[in-house]
């Protein structure tokens, strides 16, 4: 068989691994997208209580407070975050195997450019420097603290923490949900 008996094949091979690409241009992207979400969390303690407890958890996790606005009962923490290595070796490699991909389709449609083609590989190392300096960034813990009246004369606070979903994560493990009453995504 030739080439040319092929091309329908090769063509749509073509197609299908530009839409691999796109997809992995996206995902390379996300990786350092922001993702920063609420949660409430409604406690049986007291304000103070509360928030002492929050601002020692975020102290501990390297944050520091870089604001406090008394009006609004509100906290402002901020800590630089690292990106991962591992992060970035496999977003590099993943470039590496889409532009391999596209390289032996490219060389099979054009085989006289085949060697210009497989050097294109060697633009997979910016992916991993795109993440690294995308990931290393300041980010911001918010934290509101207000007192609840209750019927019952029991103190119940509210606490609205504002961050990123991972660091959220990690808050509502290290404060079991047995001490909160609601929670609201």
């Amino acid at each position: 068989m030739t080439v040319a008996n092929n091309t329908p094949i090769l063509f749509s091979t073509f197609v299908l691994t530009l839409l691999l690409m796109v997809g992995l241009f996206f995902f390379i992207r996300a990786s350092v997208k922001e993702r920063t979400e609420q949660i409430k969390l409604m406690a049986e303690e007291s304000e103070a209580s509360l928030l002492e407890r929050l601002q020692a958890y975020f102290s501990g996790r390297a944050y520091q407070l870089a604001a406090v606005d008394a009006d609004r009962h509100r906290l402002v923490f901020q800590g630089l975050v690292r990106p991962s290595w591992f992060l970035a070796i496999f977003l590099t490699v993943l470039a590496a195997l889409g532009l391999l991909c596209l390289s032996l389709v490219l060389s099979l449609l054009y085989p006289s450019l085949t060697n210009l083609f497989f050097c294109a590989i060697a633009l997979s190392p910016v992916a991993g420097v795109f993440y690294w300096k995308g990931a290393k960034r300041l980010e911001r813990v918010y934290l509101e603290v207000k007192p609840l009246s209750t019927e019952e004369g029991a103190a119940k606070t509210l606490a609205i923490v504002t961050a990123h979903r991972d660091e959220l994560r990690q808050l509502q493990q290290a404060l079991p949900w047995d001490r909160w009453l609601v929670t609201d995504n």
